[in-house]
């Protein structure tokens, strides 16, 4: 038959066409079907700034391993994929290129210019991702991509802000928040992130007013002591009783605060007494709060002091930080300085030390959104794979603090709120009033924030099909089936998703959530920018394709670890790929017809092939088991085995024989395994390796259509034949024990031997029998005798022992005697010339003083290691002229 399939397997010359024909043909396109169940997964959107990383290519590929296997298990199968704005990370962007073309600044080009550029900012790169996704086979509906800020979704935002509001779960105050100097936004506690820093402890003296006594109050932030209002000190800490109430003098500022009792401080903790700077942490801000205490906040948002800071007014920060310990120390009152390790908040986006302060901003209440969730998580309805993160997802909805929502940007969602410019009054609305309810004015103002960024992406898995609309495809894909995501967005993402699920859907948004850990360098590291460890996945696909790379991440994978990139894994799939390629050439090479039916050939089966088809059968069924339960790596490594030892290094040796013979029975029975089985693995291995199997199945005579869209392979019962498998592996176990003998003897594969075999149970005897041809195919194998006893086994005879046999192989079947001498001989001559140049070199008294301590040491392992194989050889040689 005419053999289409390229001589040489060639990724490049075959993807991109293979993307367009699914493409072409609608395949990854979902529709509401009543006749089919549905199954949706969510596509984490990737921000329009981004481009593709190895985290994502992880991502990307166990999302689409999930989609496509359903898709051939007969699901209607949505792949919602869409990307997000990213308000903090796009206006960065955005702000630097204006800098760097026009030399002007946010503010000089006005809110209403700068939004002009930024959407054709996205416009330009926003569409990158998606290209770049593509060429690693997502199999996304494109038809349906949404953005974040699509008219639908800000929809959907808007009705959202706006219910909350109208429930009074949403409201405006002053209050403390994370904020970042540098971005000059306020920020979420999931958008701070901690590191372990070495920083210090000032100790310093605090007069008490009207007396001689001090306070000493240790803090790592000296510059915050600007706006102490308190001190606090334990209710029950007999130390200070009698200070409670009355008042210190606040070093440097002179001004008087107040000393109250207060649970919160813990009396064992340093000196049990602390100062209390309302503005500037969020417990002092509760502390303040309780006791009504003064809030002065010391800090511009560059976190330079401001007007309130008296004479460290306009220096930053850690200006001022030196500014008042040098200050502390001339007046006496720096006590001591203790080095000290804590937990350092940074943004997420540039890493800068954010600033608690208070500030006016939205929040959302969240004890009564948490509280469904929290439920979500106890009892099921939301199941976390692998199950140790629930505690980490239970942990952070249990402990969650009012959610601040506004964003000092203009990248985003416009918070739908209007302020009469003339009372004051507050309006939360779709559009704009006409007039003001309280005072008739006309006169409004749209509040200049934007929303925090996760507040439209919590949304996402029911705004993307069409909410608030009640939508047929809302009404059939929600609940979506699977979350894929990494464990590190648990807070960012998954918990404001499940909330907003269950409070605008009343159910949650996905079943499962299934966690990927991160892909670190070779030797354990993070990728990152600042250690130039990272690898781009695209010229890993440009390199070997993206199969390799999509199988080397799976590969080993297990849900919620991190894995080790190494690119000697890729290396090996390409190399898998290659195998599979050369297998599928073989098969089509000797096809010599376009079909075959099974009942046709079943009768001249042999073991092999029921071996083979049965061994297929059992590793679909144990991967269906293992995809059900998210192993991915488990279930692909399985295939892997499959493929490369039982079918292609085995079944296809074993089948040979046949196809070159002269029984045209047999010789379509082994044709119909080959294919049968191939088709098989083509679909098992699809989810994993879309382009090549794609390819090879469109090359295959014997099938039609896309193996996209092919059915996949179920467990039959009636396939499996154990007593078959049994004695196959006897048979390998055989011959794998023979060419290991052979192997460690250098004996030459063309050289036969005759195969003796003392067997302790009769069935094994048979077995090894019946199936004489496989020992000669495989195993070099001359002619098979059973022997009764060892007495008549030559005693110089090689042996090797299976469960129920003991084999042996004749000496003189295995070594041309002659021609062995031979070759030792030269052997040991060569070796006598290295022994004596170490020698030589060893008592050359000029090497010996001046050669380094190593070099010396490597020649005499040298001496001893050659010394030691010629008297190998010398003894082998011994024994064989003994013989003779």
């Amino acid at each position: 038959m005419e053999n289409n399939l390229e001589k040489n397997y060639n990724p490049q010359e075959f993807e991109g066409r293979i993307y367009e024909h699914w493409m072409k043909n609608n395949y990854f396109k979902a529709e509401v079907n009543p006749d089919k169940k549905p199954f949706c997964i969510v596509l984490p959107p990737p921000n329009i700034t981004g481009q593709l990383h190895m985290g994502h290519a992880l991502d990307h590929t166990l999302q689409d391993i999930l989609i496509r296997w359903k898709r051939m298990q007969g699901y209607e199968t949505l792949w919602q994929p869409g990307s997000d704005h990213a308000s903090i990370a796009t206006e960065v962007k955005v702000v630097e290129k204006i800098k760097a073309e026009e030399g002007l600044s946010k503010l000089e080009v006005g809110r209403e210019g700068f939004l002009e550029r930024a959407w054709k900012w996205k416009e330009e790169y926003g569409g990158r991702i998606v290209d770049q996704m593509k060429k690693l086979g997502d199999s996304c509906d494109w038809s349906r991509e949404r953005f974040t800020l699509d008219e639908g979704l800000s929809n959907a935002v808007t009705e959202v802000f706006i219910k909350l509001y109208e429930k009074g779960l949403i409201y405006r105050g002053n209050r403390i928040i994370n904020w970042c100097p540098d971005c000059k936004t306020s920020l979420s506690d999931a958008e701070v992130e901690h590191e372990e820093k070495v920083g210090h402890f000032w100790h310093i003296s605090y007069p008490i007013k009207d007396s001689d006594e001090v306070l000493e109050i240790a803090t790592t932030r000296p510059e915050t002591m600007l706006g102490d209002t308190a001190i606090a000190v334990h209710p029950e800490d007999e130390r200070y009783q009698h200070l409670i109430g009355k008042y210190a003098i606040l070093p440097l500022v002179n001004r008087e605060i107040l000393i109250v009792a207060d649970e919160y401080v813990d009396p064992e903790f340093g000196t049990g007494a602390v100062k209390i700077t309302p503005c500037h942490d969020p417990n002092d801000f509760e502390v303040g709060l309780r006791h009504n205490l003064p809030q002065i906040n010391v800090m511009n948002d560059d976190a330079s002091i401001n007007e309130k800071g008296g004479k460290y007014a306009g220096m930053s920060r850690y200006e001022a930080r030196k500014a008042i310990v040098k200050d502390l120390e001339e007046a006496g009152l720096l006590v001591k300085v203790k080095e000290h390790s804590h937990n350092v908040g940074q943004c997420y986006r540039c890493d800068t030390v954010v600033e608690p302060i208070t500030s006016d901003q939205w929040f959302v209440k969240m004890e009564s959104l948490a509280a469904p969730a929290i439920d979500a998580g106890k009892n099921g309805d939301i199941k976390f794979i692998p199950d140790r993160f629930t505690k980490t997802y239970l942990h952070w909805l249990e402990n969650i603090r009012d959610w601040c929502i506004s964003r000092q940007l203009w990248w985003g969602h416009r918070i739908p709120a209007y302020y009469c410019q003339d009372c004051g009054h507050i309006v939360v609305a779709k559009e704009a009033p006409t007039t003001c309810e309280k005072c008739n004015s006309t006169n409004f103002k749209q509040d200049e924030d934007v929303l925090d960024t996760w507040f439209s992406s919590a949304l996402w898995p029911f705004s993307t099909l069409g909410w608030p609309e009640a939508t047929k495809e809302l009404e059939y894909f929600y609940p979506t089936d699977v979350l894929v995501t990494g464990y590190d967005i648990i807070f960012f993402w998954v918990v404001r998703m499940a909330f907003s699920g269950l409070e605008f859907m009343e159910n949650v948004p996905f079943k499962h959530v299934f966690l990927h850990g991160l892909v670190r360098d070779a030797e354990g590291r993070k990728m990152s920018k600042s250690l130039g460890n990272g690898i781009d996945p695209l010229e890993i696909i440009d390199q070997y394709g993206a199969d390799a790379l999509r199988f080397t991440l799976v590969t080993g994978n297990s849900p919620g670890n991190d894995m080790r990139f190494h690119m000697e894994k890729l290396e090996s799939s390409r190399n898998f790929a290659n195998k599979l390629w050369n297998a599928t050439r073989f098969v089509l090479m000797n096809l010599e017809v376009d079909h075959i039916e099974k009942s046709s050939v079943e009768s001249n089966f042999t073991i092999a092939d029921k071996w083979i088809i049965s061994r297929m059968n059992k590793v679909a069924k144990e991967m269906t088991e293992n995809m059900d339960k998210f192993e991915l790596g488990i279930a692909v490594q399985k295939l892997y085995d499959f493929i490369w030892s039982e079918y292609c290094d085995w079944y296809i040796e074993l089948v040979k024989p046949r196809l070159y013979g002269e029984d045209t029975e047999a010789k379509r029975a082994a044709q119909y395994t080959l294919t049968y089985v191939l088709e098989n693995i083509l679909k098992l291995l699809h989810p994993f390796m879309p382009f090549i199997t794609e390819e090879i199945w469109q090359n295959l005579p014997t099938v039609q259509g896309s193996v996209i869209v092919a059915p996949w392979t179920e467990f039959s019962a009636t396939e499996i034949d154990a007593n078959s498998e049994a004695k196959m592996e006897l048979i390998m176990t055989a011959i794998k024990s023979i060419r290991n003998v052979r192997a460690e003897m250098n004996v030459i594969p063309s050289r036969k031997a005759k195969l003796m075999v003392l067997a302790t149970d009769s069935q094994v005897a048979n077995t090894i029998l019946e199936n004489e041809k496989y020992f000669m195919t495989l195993g070099s194998v001359s002619e098979i005798e059973l022997v009764a006893n060892k007495e008549q086994i030559p005693s110089d005879a090689v042996s090797t022992v299976i469960q129920g046999a003991e084999l042996f192989l004749p000496l003189d079947d295995l070594i041309d005697f002659e021609k062995e001498i031979e070759r030792l001989e030269k052997e040991k001559a060569k070796l006598e010339g290295e022994i004596k140049r170490v020698v030589g070199k060893l008592s050359n008294e000029g090497f010996v003083s001046k050669a380094p301590e190593h070099l010396i040491n490597e020649e005499k392992q040298k001496q001893a290691k050659y010394e030691q194989m010629l008297n190998g050889v010398v003894e082998r040689l011994a024994s064989l002229k003994n013989r003779g």
